[in-house]
């Protein structure tokens, strides 16, 4: 089956076509390398993957994508990704992770690809609420980013509905692993490591309580490919329905810097910052449905995960 993967030049992207490759799937990147890098597939394009650089926002550069390369599967992971931005920005946000997928899924109708899997948020889309939070729970995002998720989670379905395109939508937890840029604001995780392996102090906001559900990124490939193989439709969570907190993370990367003799002469101690604006306060997804439906389940412990991350920025 030929695969086109949209931000497959980026962290999670890279990692799904490296699953797809293994599984012995052709596959085509899409990316504008804008956050993307070439790098993280280099060892791809070697293997034949094809780099199509261009923005989901040219309707005229997508629809000709497709028309050419002509995927049976989608895997729409190309997305603006900085809350920040999406508060500063909404209508950049919304022309990216709104705009962008309608032109995906158009492309994806006219040139008759069999299945669509989107990249939503879990984080983002149900805001605060009782931890873990299934896919009934209310919809309350607080950033334009989760709205504009959320948009493009009803085009899927719309499209699903209206043109008859099969489309299943990954609602992801807080990802992180190898390939995730640890100078960006991208992952806490990320950026903790950058500054153990710099001997520097980490800083959190508020006192730390805040809480998160970790997935490893390969579970997250992993899931995108589970997901393509099914005719399951609607939202999906993709988490481990854990909860762990700020200062219990940097807790976990202390004693795998002694472990891996990465501490150095830091105390690897936080730097404690006032709580940001909107921040939630908990938040877990609950992996049941996905687990029953999808035959899907992130497996990889958080102290495993943690230690593989370490050693891939060595």
């Amino acid at each position: 089956m030929r695969a086109l993967v949209t931000g497959g030049a980026g962290f999670i992207g890279s990692h799904v076509v490296d699953a797809l490759l293994e599984r012995g799937h052709e596959v085509v990147v899409a990316d504008d390398l804008s956050t993307g890098r070439e790098a993280n597939i280099a060892a791809a394009i070697e293997q034949g993957v094809t780099l199509a650089v261009g923005d989901i926002r040219d309707a005229e550069f997508v629809a000709g994508l497709l028309r050419r390369e002509r995927p049976g599967i989608v895997f729409h992971f190309a997305a603006q990704i900085d809350v920040r931005v999406s508060v500063s920005n909404p209508r950049l946000d919304a022309d990216v992770n709104v705009v962008g997928t309608i032109n995906m899924l158009e492309a994806a109708r006219r040139s008759g690809v069999r299945r669509f899997v989107y990249a939503s948020t879990g984080g983002a889309i149900y805001g605060e609420g009782t931890s873990p939070l299934a896919e009934e729970a209310p919809i309350r995002p607080i950033s334009p980013y989760g709205q504009a998720k959320y948009a493009a989670e009803g085009y899927c379905d719309l499209y699903r509905r209206l043109h008859g395109v099969s489309t299943i939508n990954l609602r992801l937890a807080n990802i992180y692993g190898p390939r995730q840029d640890p100078l960006g604001e991208g992952g806490v995780i990320a950026i903790f490591c950058g500054k153990l392996l710099r001997g520097e102090r980490p800083v959190v906001y508020g006192d730390g309580g805040q809480t998160r559900d970790y997935v490893y990124v390969a579970d997250v490939a992993r899931a995108a490919l589970a997901a393509s193989a099914s005719d399951a439709q609607g939202a999906y969570n993709v988490g481990r329905g854990e909860e762990t907190s700020v200062v219990e993370l940097v807790g976990w990367l202390r004693r795998l810097g002694r472990e891996l003799g990465v501490l150095g002469r830091s105390s690897f101690e936080p730097d404690f910052a006032p709580e940001r604006q909107g921040e939630i306060r908990r938040n877990s997804l609950d992996p049941a449905k996905a687990r029953a439906e999808l035959g899907f389940e992130a497996d990889t412990a958080l102290d495993d995960g943690l230690r593989r991350t370490l050693r891939s920025l060595e």
